[in-house]
């Protein structure tokens, strides 16, 4: 009988040992690096879809993208909704970012600077698209984690810093 009682007296020890286990698991299957690389390419990817399709060719704004910005996208905030202002300018700054910023976090240069950018178009397109919340609350998310983790071990940024030391 002392023996069982010894047992049980063992069994948060045991299942702290297999929590250890299975972290120490998590950890090889889904390291830091690996897991930075990954969230930059989960926040480029709706950018770069979004950009690329508002492009007839080099530096060529295509007519739906103009139109969007001029007629369909309204700002909604408070006493609106209101227009874009300077609608070309606003489409042809929107499309250039949506190209730029996720090739610098794909490639892992001026990282935070380019997650800061995405976070900062993601308020923009919540306040033109405001039932699109749950999907931008990802975007946010996902902006933040690579501005507080920065872009990891498997970018430009790092070998850049790396080799100034």
């Amino acid at each position: 009988m002392i023996e069982a009682h010894g047992d049980i007296g063992d069994t948060p020890r045991g299942l702290r040992r297999l929590f250890e286990r299975a972290n120490r698991l998590i950890v090889a299957v889904a390291p830091p690096s690996l897991t930075q690389l990954v969230l930059r390419i989960g926040l480029a990817v709706p950018f770069w879809r979004s950009g690329i399709n508002k492009w007839d060719g080099f530096l060529q704004l295509n007519d739906v993208a103009v139109l969007l910005f001029s007629s369909e996208f309204k700002l909604h905030l408070p006493g609106g909704p209101y227009a874009f202002p300077a609608p070309g300018i606003f489409a042809f700054a929107a499309a250039s970012a949506e190209i730029v910023l996720p090739l610098l976090l794909v490639i892992g240069l001026a990282t935070r600077f380019a997650a800061l950018s995405l976070l900062f178009m993601t308020l923009i397109v919540e306040l033109t698209i405001p039932d699109g919340w749950p999907i931008h609350v990802t975007w946010t998310a996902m902006a933040l984690g690579i501005m507080a983790w920065g872009p990891g071990r498997l970018s430009l940024d790092d070998l850049l810093t790396r080799s100034k030391l």
